[in-house]
C-alpha cells in the first residue's frame, strides 16, 4: 500500500477541494493518503483584508522532513503571476537537506493548480512545481489523456497533461467543476498506481 501525501496551499479554498478529490482517487487505488497544507506566510492583516480562507479543514504539515515519509507527493498551489504561490515556494525552499541526502529520489511527484482565467498561467505554475520535483529526483505523473474530460470546448474547464487544474474566476466565485474534480481523482489514482508499481 503506497503512502501518498497531498500537500497544498490555498487562499480561497479551491486547492483544498481539489486536494480532497486527488486524495479520493488515490485512496480508491488502495493508497494510504494524508492531506496537509503549508503554513500561511502572509501577515494576518493581509489575510483578513483579502478575505483569505481561515477555517481550514486540513492540518499544517509539521516540517519539510515529513516529505521523506511518503512514496508519492502531490503538490498543489494557486497561480501567482504564472508560478506557484510564495507560501508553497517558501516551504519547498527549505528542502536543501532532503536534496543533499537524495531523500526524495525515485518517489512519485505530481502537481495541480488553479488560476482566475483559462489563460492565467496554469501550465507554467504546474511546471514551477514539477521543476522542483525533478531536482529532487522524483518521477512525474501528469494528467494523461486517458482522462478524456480535459478535451473539448463544450464548457470552460481546467486540466492539462501536466496536471489537474481548476479555474476560479477573478473574484474566486467559481468552484471546481465536476469534470475538473474527475480529473483530479484520475490523477490521484494514477499517482497511487505508479507509486505501487515503483515500490514493487
Amino acid at each position: 500500500m503506497p503512502k501518498v501525501l497531498v500537500l497544498y496551499y490555498s487562499s480561497y479554498g479551491h486547492m483544498s477541494i481539489m486536494a480532497d478529490a486527488i486524495a479520493e482517487g488515490a485512496r480508491a487505488a488502495g493508497a494510504q493518503v494524508d492531506v496537509l497544507r503549508v503554513p500561511e506566510t502572509a501577515p494576518q492583516a493581509v489575510v483578513e483584508a483579502a478575505y483569505f480562507k481561515q477555517d481550514h479543514t486540513h492540518p499544517v504539515i509539521e516540517g519539510i522532513d515529513k516529505l521523506a515519509e511518503y512514496d508519492a507527493i502531490v503538490i498543489g498551489s494557486p497561480t501567482r503571476f504564472g508560478r506557484m504561490a510564495s507560501q508553497m515556494a517558501s516551504f519547498l525552499d527549505q528542502a536543501g537537506g532532503l536534496w543533499m541526502r537524495g531523500a526524495l529520489h525515485g518517489k512519485v511527484g505530481a502537481a495541480f493548480s488553479s488560476t482566475a482565467s483559462q489563460h492565467g498561467g496554469q501550465e507554467t505554475t504546474l511546471f514551477s512545481i514539477i521543476t522542483n520535483m525533478l531536482h529532487f529526483g522524483m518521477t512525474i505523473v501528469g494528467l494523461d489523456y486517458g482522462f478524456q474530460g480535459q478535451m473539448g470546448v463544450d464548457e470552460v474547464k481546467g486540466g492539462s497533461p501536466y496536471g489537474a487544474t481548476t479555474i476560479a474566476d477573478g473574484d474566486g466565485s467559481r468552484m471546481p467543476s465536476a469534470v475538473e474534480l474527475d480529473g483530479a481523482r484520475y490523477q490521484g489514482r494514477r499517482v497511487a498506481e505508479t507509486a505501487a508499481k515503483l515500490a514493487a
